[in-house]
């Protein structure tokens, strides 16, 4: 026998017909996608269903606040939340605008932070297979690329930083690269033999590239203008396809794995903070995956106020 009463089971039939007159408003009137659609009904019942399947106008801030706690310890992401309350947020205003509910109680609501992803760095013989494969190329292009690839995992440059390089940037006599980067601030950064030697060749080649005599920029387009960021994020992941690594493969990615690599051979976290040009150590961190336990050993270890004299703990107790 079923134990739900008729009328709590027609209070339900209510609240779900509130649901279905919503999403004929934002097919009709709205005109929104039937994908979209979709989306706000299944958002709405699992609301309802998460709720106790309460009438939507008895339902308060804490009630919203629940839910999102309710969630987040289902395992949901950020996104995923963030995208209910907007649902419940589009949801309220309706039914406000039809007399069914005097506020909004999902307007104040947040959802949990979502974690920064950050690209897997590649292993050394991953990185290998990229760079390895075009040394033996001396076409003018794959010399360009070849220099552009060898300068970003040598460097650990941002896109925008490559891209902003002119001829005056380099001094390949000492073999070192003046970059600015974020905020404008300008670093030295040393550049590897590897990286030095494409440079050269590239610089050979370049000359192909000119139509302009003006023009700094240190990596051209065949047309002669400073490359873009979209024409240096496909070459990249062509040649990333070609040489049988995956096709998400993109510059900051380069930049990770430089910063993943130097850091796991000199364990020195402030020379990659100052390599990377990150200001605050906290990004440094977070780009190179450390746990906190980590950073202390090698801040205890590295930074002069922070060794303590045998004693001095029992002396201050």
């Amino acid at each position: 026998m079923d134990n739900e009463s008729p009328g709590a089971s027609g209070a339900i039939n209510y609240q779900l017909s509130i649901i279905n007159s919503f999403l004929t408003h934002l097919a009709s009137e709205r005109r929104l996608s039937p994908h979209t659609v979709s989306n706000y009904q299944r958002d709405l019942k699992d609301a309802f269903r998460l709720t106790g399947q309460r009438d939507w106008a008895t339902l308060t801030v804490h009630d919203m606040r629940s839910l999102v706690a309710t969630l987040h310890r289902q395992g949901k992401g950020g996104k995923t939340i963030a995208r209910l309350l907007s649902t419940l947020r589009t949801f309220y205003s309706y039914l406000m605008r039809e007399g069914l509910a005097r506020d909004n109680p999902a307007v104040d609501v947040r959802p949990p932070k979502s974690g920064k992803r950050l690209p897997k760095a590649l292993d050394a013989d991953q990185v290998g297979q990229l760079l390895d494969a075009g040394m033996e190329k001396d076409d003018p292009l794959s010399l360009r690329d070849q220099a552009i690839m060898e300068l970003f995992y040598a460097c650990g440059l941002r896109l925008a930083e490559l891209l902003s390089l002119n001829l005056d940037s380099l001094d390949l006599s000492a073999g070192q690269l003046l970059v600015t980067g974020k905020g404008n601030k300008t670093r030295q950064l040393p550049i590897g033999k590897p990286a030095l030697t494409a440079v050269r060749r590239w610089l050979k080649a370049r000359t192909l590239f000119i139509k302009d005599s003006e023009e700094k920029a240190l990596f051209l387009s065949k047309n002669g203008r400073r490359l873009s960021p979209s024409s240096v994020q496909q070459r990249l992941k062509r040649h990333a396809l070609e040489r049988g690594l995956d096709d998400h493969l993109h510059p900051h990615k380069l930049r990770h794995s430089f910063a993943t690599h130097l850091l796991e051979s000199s364990g020195d976290l402030r020379a990659v903070q100052e390599l990377l040009g990150h200001a605050d150590l906290a990004t440094t961190q977070v780009y190179t995956h450390l746990d906190f336990q980590h950073l202390a050993q090698v801040y205890d270890g590295a930074h002069p106020r922070a060794q303590r004299r045998k004693g001095d703990d029992e002396e201050s107790s």
